[in-house]
């Protein structure tokens, strides 16, 4: 079992900055990814950026550059911070961990949510 719990959320106004945290407990050891989800009033979820164990990262094409995913591992943390935030950006973040392989696990945070202001 992989335990998420994410912090940072808030409310800022557009321009602003942010940085959202997701502290991974449990047996981490068998993660292969972290990513980072949003979810906007009435909007399907979607993937914001996510890094490997190895430390590679994608993010999604429309948040490129205003988006910086990054993780300290002696903290079990993964990072997310957002600039240049829009209002647009207001939604609800969670963390997901991902172990490969069969058997195939998903482990997601409660969420935090994050509301900008135009």
């Amino acid at each position: 079992q992989v335990q998420l719990v994410e912090s940072g959320g808030g409310l800022v106004q557009a321009g602003g900055s942010l940085r959202l945290s997701c502290v991974a407990s449990g047996n981490i050891f068998s993660i292969n990814d972290i990513a980072w989800y949003r979810q906007g009033p009435g909007k399907q979820r979607e993937m914001v950026a996510n890094i490997t164990s190895g430390g590679s990262t994608n993010y999604a094409d429309s948040l490129k550059g205003r988006y910086i995913i990054s993780r300290d591992n002696a903290k079990n943390t993964v990072y997310l911070e957002m600039n240049s935030l829009k209002p647009e950006d207001t939604a609800v973040y969670y963390c997901n961990a991902r172990k490969y392989g069969l058997p195939f696990f998903s482990y997601w945070g409660q969420g935090t949510q994050v509301t900008v202001s135009s």
